[in-house]
């Protein structure tokens, strides 16, 4: 499952994003609006109430819990203990470090006459058009990861790792919390397999050891034409019995997965490699590039040339303007 799931994720163009934090003393309160399709909210220290629509109530999340916001819109958090209103709290866009509301630095467990202070980090996922419509699928439109089981070990590993570098501002820390941004969503994505049960859709599926004979086969010899007998035999079962079940964990029937994933390596293969839309079509198993063109079209809803096009002229503006940076004074 770990090398199926690493190779989705480099499909995807997976990127996690640290977007800001916060350390706060007393009562307090912060709220705003969600612009990124996928969001996380990490306590790093702490104890804080959660509240974002769809959910009936407010969602508490401990010490070392995730939130994971699918296609959210609004967000309110609040913690904090003592007398009077809560105090509000204006994290600026932009935020890259963690640090208390008077601009000092995070002191982790240290605290004062007793007052241990609240720091919440928040992530945002970025990925490519189809790694969107793949991860926002497979996850709810709220999920809660929560650090006190045996299985999050990692997870609060390396978030606290996340909040010491931000705080820090050692030399290299903002390469060590690009990492570990990465790391913090594959940690999240692992502790919420094993707590929740996905939908069903590619993580599903990626987890059935009943089907992961089969999943690989086609993973590792996408190109050739597979017949449902060869894979139902690779996981032991009958054809109807490994149909039904395929269905059930991916969504789709698996050659309808196959289909997808070949689009997958196609999208990859057009941003990244400079090879002719001929080759490419026989590597992926069609019969002619006519037959993947239009294959590709009606799943892309464009042609395969105009989207590399498209796709390199994108990449070209993220990777630009930093560029010109690191060649100018």
């Amino acid at each position: 499952m770990a090398d199926q799931l690493s190779e989705v994720f480099d499909l995807v163009e997976l990127q996690g994003q640290m977007t800001g934090g916060f350390e706060v003393r007393g009562r307090w309160v912060s709220h705003g609006l969600v612009d990124d399709p996928l969001k996380l909210v990490a306590v790093a220290r702490g104890q804080v109430w959660l509240s974002t629509e769809g959910l009936e109530a407010p969602l508490k999340l401990e010490s070392g819990d995730v939130a994971v916001l699918n296609n959210r819109t609004w967000l309110r958090v609040e913690g904090g203990t003592g007398d009077g209103p809560p105090r509000e709290i204006f994290p600026d866009p932009g935020y890259r470090t963690v640090r208390d509301d008077t601009g000092g630095g995070v002191s982790g467990d240290d605290s004062r006459d007793g007052d241990v202070p609240d720091i919440v980090v928040g992530c945002r996922v970025d990925l490519n058009p189809t790694g969107r419509a793949l991860l926002l699928q497979a996850l709810p439109p709220v999920g809660h990861v929560r650090a006190s089981t045996a299985t999050a070990t990692d997870l609060r590993r390396i978030l606290d790792a996340l909040v010491e570098e931000a705080a820090e501002s050692r030399i290299g820390s903002a390469f060590a919390v690009r990492q570990f941004g990465q790391l913090l969503i594959l940690e999240v994505v692992r502790a919420y397999l094993d707590q929740a049960q996905p939908p069903p859709g590619w993580l599903r599926v990626v987890r059935d050891e009943r089907l992961r004979s089969a999943l690989s086969l086609m993973h590792a010899d996408p190109g050739k034409p597979w017949r449902l007998e060869e894979l139902a035999r690779a996981a032991a079962m009958s054809r109807a019995t490994f149909a039904e079940r395929f269905r059930a964990m991916a969504g789709v029937p698996p050659l309808t997965y196959l289909h997808r994933w070949r689009m997958l390596l196609a999208q990859r293969a057009l941003r990244d490699r400079d090879v002719r839309i001929g080759s490419l079509a026989a590597e992926l198993g069609y019969a002619s590039d006519s037959a993947f063109s239009t294959a590709f079209k009606r799943e892309l809803g464009e042609a395969p040339l105009r989207y590399r096009d498209r796709a390199r002229g994108e990449s070209a503006a993220r990777t630009g303007p930093a560029a010109s940076r690191l060649s100018g004074p």
